[in-house]
């Protein structure tokens, strides 16, 4: 099988909650993702979606992961993309990084490779583990009667567990994540996740003001360094996130900070080959995982539900289902959640049906 074409497709994901905030001032009501179509000569096509949430939470920007696509395909065009690990090989003798952009392009070929051995893709990857999983969703910043407010709405449709923005005034910080502990139920999982927007002092003081709380915290500093001495201050279990970008970084993250879980995102480690390669040395590590992406729709919602339903239980914390999070569905608004729970498609490759019909022309075509 070979590559004849790969094109690409921007749309807009709108928050379905009104404003995503997130610490320093980060907010948008929308955000740009991208669509990555690779066509063959066996007549499988498969999809692809990475998207950055802005060009502020990691390195990168949509229209960097849109160029780098587009440089990528060019040197794709005549490969097997069933394949993986020469694809990758291309991928990386092209560009330095770039693993947003080359997410996509790797979910693009699971899905080609699930279709083509009409399997689906969580069985490619070690079969499932379960037949569902718990989710989770992001709390945005506001006021700590709004966030209280959103859990208890949140909670009428199922959901149990919250990640809940913070990473400005640690005292404020420990207010809001105080008022959606007291809005929960008992079984509730909160994470206080900064993403990196404390210092280092504002961390130290803010795991003080949050000390004896039945809570995680995430990525409270930018740096791994940093994080290691907040966490020597704490006595709250710490998750890792922006900064675990590779395999050293992983393990800094456990014996370095003390973490004992971490967030893998697709986007961030390349896609679903780099998510299951540090799922696997995660679990090895003894840790637990969130099995997220940056942002994304039903395509990128297919590929994560794949991944953590072929995690282990024991080690998955929970997953995000983003197209519960947007309004927005280019496959029907497939997967779907059910009660705080995610299942992975059981149709061959990522056992979705993208309507190209209604993306609209696309951005470029390659082949």
């Amino acid at each position: 099988m070979k590559i004849t074409s790969i094109d690409a497709f921007g749309y807009q994901l709108t928050y379905a909650h009104g404003e995503y905030v997130m610490s320093k001032g980060r907010a948008a009501q929308s955000q740009a993702s991208t669509l990555v179509r690779i066509r063959t000569d066996a007549g499988i096509e498969g999809w692809g979606e990475s998207s950055t949430l802005g060009g502020t939470y990691l390195p990168a920007f949509a229209g960097g992961t849109r160029e780098a696509i587009r440089v990528l395909a060019a040197a794709l065009i005549g490969l097997d993309p069933t394949n993986l690990s020469k694809v990758h090989q291309t991928m990386d003798a092209m560009l330095l990084g770039q693993a947003n952009a080359k997410s996509a392009i790797d979910i693009a070929c699971w899905d080609v490779l699930g279709k083509a051995a009409e399997l689906p893709v969580a069985t490619l990857i070690g079969g499932a583990a379960q037949d569902d999983f718990p989710l989770y969703e992001a709390v945005p910043l506001a006021s700590p009667e709004q966030m209280a407010d959103f859990v208890r709405m949140r909670g009428k449709a199922g959901i149990s567990r919250f990640q809940v923005k913070v990473g400005n005034n640690p005292f404020d910080d420990a207010r809001r994540t105080r008022s959606v502990v007291e809005a929960c139920g008992d079984d509730a999982v909160i994470i206080a996740d900064s993403n990196g927007g404390w210092n280092l002092q504002a961390g130290i003081i803010a795991v003080r003001e949050l000390a004896g709380l039945d809570i995680y915290v995430e990525q409270p500093c930018r740096d791994t360094a940093d994080c290691a001495i907040v966490q020597k201050m704490s006595s709250l279990p710490l998750i890792m996130d922006e900064s675990v970008v590779n395999s050293a970084e992983l393990y800094r993250a456990k014996y370095e900070a003390g973490a004992g879980s971490v967030n893998i995102k697709l986007g961030r480690v390349g896609g679903i080959t780099g998510a299951v390669r540090m799922r696997g040395q995660a679990q090895d590590l003894g840790m637990t995982m969130c099995i997220e992406d940056v942002w994304g729709g039903d395509v990128t919602t297919a590929a994560v539900a794949h991944v953590a339903a072929s995690t282990h239980p024991d080690a998955l914390l929970h997953a995000s289902f983003f197209n519960d999070w947007t309004k927005e569905h280019v496959a029907g608004y497939a997967p779907r959640s059910e009660r705080g729970r995610g299942r992975a498609p059981t149709g061959p490759g990522l056992g979705i049906s993208v309507d190209a019909g209604a993306l609209g022309p696309a951005l470029f075509e390659i082949s």
